[in-house]
Order: C-alpha cells, then sequence, then structure tokens
C-alpha cells in the first residue's frame, strides 16, 4: 500500500524547503520576505477599509477587515511563499515521518520567521509614506485591535494563539488537498475569516499590523506599545501557533496517516 496523499505532500514539501535552504538562503529569505510582506499589504488595506466603513456603520469594519486580510494569505499561497505557520505544521509533521532532521526543520522555521519580520517591516515602511497612512487615528481599528492584543496576559496570548495555527492549517490543509483552484480559494478565505474576526493571535498577522504602527506616529499614543512587551507577546504567540499548528495539526494529522491503512488523507 503506498504512502498517503499527505504524507507524500509533506515529504515533498520538506525536500522543497530544505533543498532549497541549502542550496540559496537568500532565495529562500527573499521567499520568506514575501510572505510577511504580502500579509501586511492585505493588513494595511484591510485597516484603511475598516476605518472608512466604520464610519458609516460603527462597528461593521471588523466584518470587513478579516475578508481583505484573508487575500494575503491566498497570495502567499498561490505565489509560493514560505510562511512561519503553515512551516510549522509542514516541518513539524516532516520531522516525525522523518522526512526531514529536527535539528534542519527548527533551523529553517526560525530563518524563515525572522524573514516573515523584515517583510513586514518592509512593507510597513513603504506604506507609511503614503497618504492613507498619514492620519492613522490611535482609536482607529488597526491601533485599537493592536493595543488590545498587547494588554493579553501570556495565558490568553497562548490559547488565542493555539486556536489561530488550527485555522490557519485547516486552510492549508484544504489547499493541499482540493484540486479544483476556486474550492481552494473559498475553503483558505473561509478559515481564515474565522481567527481574524476573533482577533485571535497568529505571529505573521501580528508582524504585519504592529509594523505597520511601529512606523507611525500614533505608536507614541499607544500605552502597551513597547519594544519589550511586543517582544514578549512574539514570544508567546510563536509557542502558541507551533502547538496549534505544529501539534494539533501536523502532528495528529502525521499520526493519523502513519499506517498502512484504507483510511487515509
Amino acid at each position: 500500500m503506498s504512502e498517503s496523499n499527505f504524507i507524500q505532500k509533506v515529504g515533498a514539501a520538506c525536500n522543497k524547503k530544505e533543498d532549497l535552504y541549502q542550496k540559496s538562503k537568500t532565495r529562500y529569505a527573499v521567499r520568506s520576505i514575501f510572505a510577511g510582506g504580502f500579509l501586511t499589504l492585505s493588513t494595511a488595506v484591510g485597516a484603511v477599509a475598516a476605518d472608512l466603513l466604520n464610519t458609516f456603520l460603527p462597528g461593521s469594519g471588523r466584518f470587513l477587515f478579516p475578508f481583505i486580510f484573508a487575500w494575503g494569505l491566498v497570495y502567499l499561497l498561490f505565489l509560493n511563499a514560505e510562511l512561519t505557520t503553515s512551516n510549522m505544521m509542514y516541518l513539524t509533521a516532516g520531522t516525525y515521518l522523518k522526512k526531514i532532521h529536527w535539528k534542519k526543520a527548527l533551523e529553517i522555521l526560525l530563518y524563515c520567521t525572522f524573514f516573515n519580520l523584515i517583510g513586514a517591516l518592509i512593507v510597513a515602511f513603504l506604506f507609511n509614506q503614503t497618504t492613507a497612512f498619514a492620519h492613522i487615528d490611535p482609536k482607529g481599528f488597526l491601533a485599537t485591535v493592536a493595543e488590545n492584543k498587547l494588554q493579553r496576559s501570556n495565558q490568553v496570548v497562548f490559547f488565542e494563539g493555539v486556536i489561530a495555527n488550527i485555522f490557519v492549517n485547516i486552510a492549508i490543509l484544504s489547499y493541499l488537498y482540493f484540486k479544483d483552484e476556486t474550492a481552494k480559494v473559498l475553503l483558505a478565505l473561509s478559515a481564515i475569516y474565522m481567527f481574524v474576526f476573533m482577533t485571535n493571535e497568529h505571529l505573521a498577522a501580528n508582524f504585519a499590523s504592529f509594523s505597520l504602527l511601529s512606523f507611525n506616529s500614533v505608536s507614541s499614543q499607544l500605552p502597551h506599545f513597547e519594544f519589550l512587551n511586543i517582544l514578549r507577546h512574539y514570544s508567546v504567540t510563536f509557542f502558541a501557533n507551533w502547538v496549534g499548528g505544529g501539534v494539533l495539526m501536523g502532528l495528529a494529522y502525521a499520526w493519523l496517516n502513519n499506517i498502512k491503512s484504507l483510511y487515509n488523507d
């Protein structure tokens, strides 16, 4: 009996990531930069759109923002960018299935994470040179969401992060399994919309929103927008996302499929 579709795809993904990382770390870095950048593009547009909609119907921006943000993930899926939170699933599953050594998997994951942040910072800087970001309101959508996140305790951030990356990797698995391109887009959008609407903690999404504010003067008006607090938030979210995406999704699906059975993915 041949390997399941899941194991084949995880093995192929791990091999591809490791091969590029070994042959050209610069190219792997650029693919990671694109992922952080794409999510920052959709975050910026979504935040401006949410503020505009809120002027007509207060509170309605929360329904619009997740829809616009979710397209950033669609872009990086179809354009082969490297996202840390999906790599948590691929690399954890790949380690369990012996498709990649755990030390190499961890090295690639940390490298990807760092350049996701660089991508977010680059795009955030560019956006803050535009008229759309010239007058960001400290009580506007982006600043309010970021300030609320940064007030959360480590425990709350952890559980929010676990849930976020379950949703994200539901989107990733749906993208892997379905052949129809329209179905891939709709399923990815649905899962991403849900976690963003609930303001769950997703590391790359937080890279985007916090970076956009860091280059804006409004950041000085946010009491919890401090370097050490942001670093704390990133650290807890990273671990939580790994638990949600790496353990609860990646490891679980690897275990489910690591058997000779007719019932596999």
